[in-house]
């Protein structure tokens, strides 16, 4: 019988008001070689759906038994995070140079391996954090290992006309403060489930099994004001402006090897905004993972849920960080 998945849990300071969450799950002990992954979530979500899968094993599991030591985090504000005193207003800049760099800190502090390096996955807009630490905090080229975009934006060269309309205004995305966004979820996922193609943007109903949606919106977090407001500022612009720095030049100086996973059916980052990063990174090594199409449709949650998301997004995802070894 297979070793039991070993899962660890940690709370890390950010040192901004908040104690961060990380889980580690292992199957074995991992080879001293490999560089421990660290899987960062996006908008609205908290890693849950990353140790979660309705019909097969999830993407920590997966990975797990490929021999990686495989961490996720929950940001501020996200799952099992919490607030310590009284924590100030944040926005993404907090998110990618405040938290992702505690985070990556707790991890190799904590490893197993003796690489000093990490891998990152970012997931949604966690993969924008992810390049906000890449191209703009100091740390990061000596820490970075391989970077895997999960179909998340760094440039909008195409923005869905309901994501567009939804952030049309900054003052008005960031002046409407979210409550109870697990519990619509709860109730409306099942009724707009039954009206074909509504829920295509984001998750098709033909490749993912949603009969356990009690337990997949466990992820669900509700969206912040000040994020709402930058990201309805980004979407107008195309660029994000960090500190005066654009985000999507800054990228030039990144020398890391990246993946991006594309999901042609992808309403909430459509493929265009997807793999915009190929065309920014100053990497050698910048490959592209298409999934979708003529082998059935893919969008945005089911990248983590579909049905033979392991064979089609999982196995290459894994094969190609072991890859990235030997270069």
């Amino acid at each position: 019988m297979p070793e039991a998945l070993r899962v660890e849990r940690f709370e890390i300071p950010n040192h901004d008001g908040w104690m961060l969450h990380l889980r580690r799950t292992c199957r074995t002990p991992p080879a001293p070689s490999r560089r421990p992954l660290l899987i960062i979530p996006g908008y609205g979500m908290n890693s849950f759906i990353f140790s979660f899968h309705p019909s097969g094993r999830s993407l920590e599991a997966y990975l797990a038994d490929e021999g990686f030591e495989v961490w996720s985090v929950d940001l501020r504000a996200q799952g099992g995070s919490k607030p310590v005193g009284e924590p100030s207003r944040y926005g993404l800049r907090e998110l990618g140079l405040v938290d992702v760099p505690a985070a990556v800190s707790a991890v190799l502090e904590r490893t197993q391996t003796n690489t000093g390096r990490v891998d990152l996955v970012g997931c949604s807009l966690g993969a924008t954090l992810m390049f906000m630490y890449a191209g703009l905090h100091p740390e990061a080229p000596e820490r970075m290992g391989s970077l895997v975009n999960l179909g998340g934006p760094l440039r909008w060269e195409r923005a869905h006309p309901v994501v567009r309309l939804a952030f049309a205004s900054p003052a008005l995305a960031g002046a409407v403060p979210f409550r109870g966004t697990r519990a619509l979820a709860r109730a409306l996922l099942p009724v707009l489930a039954k009206v074909p193609g509504l829920l295509d943007v984001y998750l098709n109903t033909r490749t993912t099994d949603i009969s356990r949606a009690e337990e997949m919106i466990q992820t669900v977090e509700d969206p912040i004001p000040e994020v709402n407001r930058d990201i309805a500022r980004w979407i107008k612009s195309r660029d994000l402006l960090v500190d005066g720095a654009n985000l999507t030049h800054s990228m030039a100086g990144v020398r890391n090897p990246l993946l991006c996973v594309v999901a042609l059916d992808d309403g909430i980052v459509p493929p265009e905004t997807a793999r915009s990063p190929l065309s920014h990174l100053g990497s050698l090594v910048r490959e592209e993972l298409a999934v979708g199409g003529r082998h059935g449709p893919y969008a945005h949650a089911d990248l983590f849920l579909g049905r033979d998301a392991e064979a089609r997004v999982f196995a290459p995802l894994g094969a190609w960080l072991l890859a990235r070894y030997g270069e």
